[in-house]
C-alpha cells in the first residue's frame, strides 16, 4: 500500500507544483493570446459593422418596399370613412338625455324677456322616448302624450283637446300635424329604398302652399321647427333638427314629439335609434320674448 500511496504522491504533487506554473502560463501566455485573440475579435466586429449598414440597408430596402403598403392603408381607411362618412357634431356640446339639455337652455336664458341666445347647437345622445320625457308644471305628462299625438298627426278625443290644449303651450307655431302622415311615409320609402339617401326631410312649415306666400306675422307660416332631417349612419337612424326659433319653456313639447317621431320611423325601417343633433337660431327662455 505505501508504494501505491508513494506514487500517488509521487503524481499528484508535481500536478500541483505544476498548476501554478501552469496556471501561470496560462495567464502570461495564454491570456495575452486570448486578449490578443479578443482583440483579433475587436477587429473582426468592424466588418460586422460594415455588413450591419448593408443589412439595414436591406431593412431600409424592405422599409421602402413596405412603404407602398402604408400608404394604400389610408386609402382604405378613406374607403371606411366614404362608407360611414363623418360626423363633425362631435364637436358640439353633448347631454346624456333631453331632461340634461333642457336644464342646460334654461340656465343661460334665465335673463328672460327678449334675452336672445344665437345659434345654440347641442346633441343628445339618448333620444329614446322614454328618456325624452321632460315633465314640468307647464308640460304634465298628460300634456306632452297629447300633443305628441296631435303633431304626429293620430287620432285624439275632444276630451284630451278640451283638456290639454292651452294657447299658452304653443298655438300655430307649434302645430306641425298637417300632412305629416304623407311625410313620414315619405321618409320612410326614401330611406328603406336608399339607405344612404340624403333626401329623407321632414319640412314643417308650408304645408300646403308654396313659401313664396311667406308672411313673418302669419304664426301659421313662422313655425319653431322647420325641418327634420333623418339619416342613417353607423347603423342608427339619427336625426338632425333645425329650428327657427326655441323657446326653453316649450322644448318638452318639442323634443318629446321628436323622439316619438324617431321611433315610429325607426321601428318601420327595423333600425335602433342613434343620437339628435338640435339646432336653433333663436333660443329664449319662454314665451314673453318679443315676436318669437
Amino acid at each position: 500500500e505505501n508504494p501505491g500511496r508513494s506514487r500517488v504522491t509521487r503524481l499528484f504533487p508535481p500536478s500541483v507544483v505544476m498548476a501554478p506554473k501552469a496556471a501561470a502560463k496560462a495567464k502570461i501566455k495564454v491570456a495575452p493570446k486570448a486578449k490578443g485573440k479578443k482583440k483579433a475579435k475587436m477587429e473582426i466586429p468592424p466588418p460586422r459593422i460594415k455588413v450591419s449598414p448593408k443589412a439595414k440597408g436591406k431593412k431600409k430596402a424592405k422599409a421602402e418596399m413596405a412603404f407602398p403598403k402604408i400608404k394604400r392603408a389610408p386609402k382604405a381607411k378613406g374607403k371606411k370613412k366614404a362608407k360611414a362618412g363623418k360626423n363633425l357634431n362631435a364637436a358640439f356640446p353633448r347631454f346624456r338625455t333631453a331632461s340634461e339639455m333642457y336644464k342646460h337652455i334654461r340656465k343661460i336664458t334665465s335673463p328672460g324677456g327678449d334675452y336672445t341666445v344665437r345659434n345654440f347647437v347641442g346633441v343628445i345622445k339618448d333620444i329614446s322616448v322614454q328618456s325624452s320625457v321632460v315633465e314640468t308644471e307647464l308640460f304634465p305628462k298628460g300634456a306632452l302624450d297629447f300633443y305628441t299625438k296631435k303633431n304626429m298627426g293620430w287620432e285624439y278625443t275632444q276630451q284630451e283637446y278640451d283638456e290639454w290644449f292651452k294657447p299658452e303651450r304653443g298655438g300655430d307655431q307649434g302645430d306641425y300635424r298637417d300632412g305629416m302622415q304623407e311625410k313620414l311615409a315619405n321618409v320612410i320609402d326614401c330611406l328603406r329604398t336608399e339607405p344612404r339617401s340624403k333626401r329623407a326631410v321632414i319640412p314643417i312649415p308650408f304645408a300646403a302652399e308654396g313659401s313664396k306666400t311667406v308672411n313673418w306675422q302669419d304664426q301659421g307660416q313662422t313655425k319653431c321647427c322647420r325641418e327634420l332631417y333623418l339619416y342613417i349612419e353607423d347603423d342608427l337612424l339619427k336625426c338632425t333638427g333645425v329650428l327657427r326659433m326655441q323657446n326653453a319653456s316649450i322644448f318638452p313639447k318639442n323634443i318629446h314629439f321628436f323622439a316619438t317621431l324617431l321611433d315610429h320611423v325607426s321601428k318601420e325601417l327595423k333600425l335602433p335609434v342613434g343620437e339628435y343633433t338640435h339646432f336653433i337660431t333663436n333660443l329664449c327662455h319662454d314665451r314673453s320674448a318679443v315676436s318669437c
